[in-house]
């Protein structure tokens, strides 16, 4: 059995320090809206989008400035509990570790508002996770259950094909397991996602993470695993469309009893795809209070068609359906409760 363990708390607030500013006093009301997280040095992560959405705003509250601090997912909740940021755009799913942090400063857990959705294959823009089989291999589809029991261990892990329905000769050949890290965020997201919030992992996945090649130039991981499926018959293995290789195809996969469907740019755009990945943003809001008129001001633009229509213009990410953009929107409401983000309780536990 293989485990991911994220941290502790006190070791997330130290870390967290680090790309963070010394919290000062209480914000000036006409101090702007400070946005944390998810970005990087010389890339482009979500930051045009975010100009996109701050200069659109502005055309009907010119009063409301915006300073924008977008260096990384790991200062994105630490600028909330420092008071240092009013909206934190995570990259990845939040870790229990800094809802623990979060929670040891304020005694709630943040709000997380969902307010795009990932790509179907674009880097860096929180593209959708695929399962894979070599071409050769006819399983026809798995359910989500099925994807737990395969990668996972809380069960006895199939180990022929046979046991994923598959006959003839096929029902008694091996299954070989690849995939990501187990310690990157798309491991943390199948354990949310897909595994009901285990930790445990099935030892036989092979885990692949980034190499370089002889020339100096990186070979992705997701790169890698596509290529051993298609190296081998009896392979299957998440990765990301964005990865290519001629030997391989994608598995529609599915809830118990389906449908089973393939990532498409429809599938993804109405969430009927079951590995759709969203990117959320967290505020401190008090539970039972409004949040701060400003920051619930531009998230309801950022939620309405106009800013999902921004989302399509820039390209890149996926704007999220009416349906969800509305119930994200009533996130907001003051009278409406807040639940802790969804977690691990086996992770960065105390």
């Amino acid at each position: 059995m293989s485990c991911r363990f994220v941290g502790h708390t006190a070791t997330a607030l130290l870390l967290s320090l680090f790309c963070l500013p010394i919290a000062g006093q209480a914000v000036p009301a006409q101090t702007p809206v400070r946005i944390w997280g998810h970005g990087a040095l010389g890339h482009d992560y979500i930051e045009s989008l975010v100009i996109k959405w701050e200069t659109d705003f502005r055309k009907t509250h010119p009063e409301i400035q915006f300073d924008n601090e977008l260096h990384g997912t790991a200062s994105a909740i630490g600028s909330l509990y420092t008071g240092t940021g009013d909206i934190a755009i995570m990259g990845r799913e939040i870790w229990p570790v800094e809802v623990d942090a979060f929670e040891d400063v304020h005694h709630y857990p943040p709000l997380g508002i969902d307010v795009v959705t990932g790509s179907l294959d674009i880097r860096n823009k929180d593209f959708a996770l695929v399962v894979f089989v070599n071409r050769a291999n006819p399983l026809a589809h798995l359910s989500l259950p099925q994807i737990a029991k395969l990668f996972g261990a809380e069960q006895t892990p199939p180990s022929t094909w046979g046991e994923l329905g598959l006959t003839g000769e096929w029902a008694a050949r091996p299954i070989h397991l690849y995939g990501f890290e187990i310690h990157r965020g798309f491991g943390y997201y199948l354990e949310q996602r897909v595994m009901n919030g285990s930790i445990k992992w099935n030892p036989a996945l092979a885990e692949l993470g980034d190499v370089k090649n002889a020339d100096g130039s990186l070979l992705d991981a997701g790169q890698r695993i596509v290529d051993a499926i298609g190296a081998d018959p009896d392979a299957i293995g998440y990765s990301s469309l964005l990865y290519k290789n001629l030997d391989i195809r994608a598995v529609p996969i599915g809830p118990e009893g389906g449908p089973f469907l393939l990532p498409t740019h429809e599938t993804l755009a109405n969430h009927s795809y079951a590995l759709t990945r969203s990117i959320t943003a967290y505020i401190d809001r008090v539970p039972g209070k409004p949040a701060d008129p400003r920051v619930d001001a531009f998230l309801r633009y950022v939620l309405s068609p106009e800013g999902q229509q921004a989302v399509v213009e820039d390209g890149g990410y996926t704007a999220l359906p009416p349906t969800v953009a509305n119930a994200e929107a009533e996130k907001l409401d003051s009278q409406r409760g807040q639940k802790a983000p969804a977690r691990n309780p086996a992770a960065g536990t105390k």
